[in-house]
């Protein structure tokens, strides 16, 4: 079911950027193609979602983002555009944009799909959308994708799978693909996968999607993590940025009456934890699509974990770690696995408390106390 968009937007206008190399070259092209209900993904703020939205007055568009975080900043720069625009998860049938966060792409028909790629994408997910795209094509609409390599063989031989003529427009940043949809695919690619690890002695089954952390695998860093946290009986644990959710499934099985909540901003990672605790059997088990780190019942957890990813300048683990301290009690333990312990200990000196810095092989244990 689509994430509900509610009408609070970011606080802060985002600064306004231009649309990345791949989306710029897709829009030129799209823009010359005829098409009332647009589907479009985006790698910015939609900025060709957008722009095909202002400028057809007869258009239904929808913008599909997997992670809320973007989703969020694409509808406050939309509003910076046009304040009088309202949020929705349903375009009209006339002249509508819908900004959605959701699992999948809509399972509507559209006559014009727009998909830009990047060369630092992730194939699975590419080759995903893709396929989704054409599919929700109407007879004869057309698929447009690009790539931010000019000199592309992968993205164009995926695309002669889909049994149709390829139109390929290159310039010096980018080429774009167009193809008319003149048949149904003989064959639905499966791009799900479960896999199964033991955690202390028992066997835990995880199931993951392209687009989620560590798909089709159990990675070495939330390894770690679930290795050093020990959970006693009745305990309350939140994991932050939660993936496919290993590390918190592995925490629930631990002892009795353990209350977990598993929080992400990718759509994808919360349905597959929901999955994940189904089939583990884990009854009081929770997972929150969140892109602002906030939990049900702040400032009553026992334990909070967390993996931040390594970009953004450490922007990101400061969110994680702002969020473990929000959801956490006096007293509660925040562990992180990094392969950066540095910044956490000269970071996070000034608000918690007896840190300690548990070195591994590959990653290093940061725990901490509020």
């Amino acid at each position: 079911m689509a994430n509900k968009i509610m009408n609070d937007t970011p606080n802060a206008t985002p600064p306004r950027l231009p649309a990345r190399i791949a989306e710029s070259a897709l829009l030129d092209v799209a823009k010359d193609l005829p098409g009332k209900r647009i589907l479009s993904t985006s790698m910015g703020r939609g900025q060709a979602a957008r722009t095909l939205y202002r400028e057809r007055s007869d258009a239904s568009v929808s913008l599909w983002y997997l992670d809320q975080f973007q989703q969020h900043l694409a509808i406050a720069d939309h509003h910076a555009d046009e304040p009088s625009w309202t949020p929705t998860t349903t375009p009209k049938a006339d002249h509508q944009l819908a900004i959605l966060c959701d699992t999948d792409l809509p399972n509507e028909e559209f006559d014009l799909a727009l998909i830009p790629c990047s060369i630092r994408g992730e194939a699975e997910l590419q080759r995903d959308l893709l396929q989704q795209a054409y599919s929700n094509l109407v007879m004869g609409g057309r698929l447009v994708t690009s790539v931010d390599n000019p000199n592309d063989t992968w993205l164009h031989d995926q695309l002669k799978a889909f049994g149709t003529k390829v139109t390929v427009i290159r310039s010096d940043a980018a080429v774009v693909y167009v193809l008319r949809k003149e048949g149904e695919l003989k064959r639905q690619r499966q791009f799900d996968c479960e896999f199964s690890f033991r955690s202390r002695g028992v066997s835990i089954t995880a199931t993951t999607r392209p687009g989620v952390f560590s798909h089709r695998r159990l990675d070495g860093g939330a390894k770690a993590l679930m290795e050093a946290v020990t959970i006693e009986a009745g305990e309350r644990v939140i994991d932050i940025g939660c993936g496919c959710g290993s590390v918190s499934l592995s925490l629930a099985k631990q002892a009795k009456g353990i209350h977990t909540l598993a929080i992400d901003s990718n759509a994808r990672a919360i349905q597959c934890t929901r999955r994940g605790a189904l089939k583990n059997e884990l009854n009081d088990f929770h997972a929150r699509l969140t892109c602002d780190g906030q939990c049900d019942a702040p400032g009553s957890y026992d334990v909070a974990v967390c993996n931040p990813p390594y970009y953004a300048n450490f922007r990101i683990a400061r969110l994680f770690v702002e969020a473990a301290k929000q959801a956490l009690r006096p007293g509660g333990r925040l562990f992180v696995v990094t392969k950066q312990a540095s910044w956490y200990e000269e970071n996070l000196v000034t608000q918690w408390h007896d840190i300690t810095v548990t070195p591994g092989k590959q990653y290093a244990i940061v725990e901490c106390w509020k």
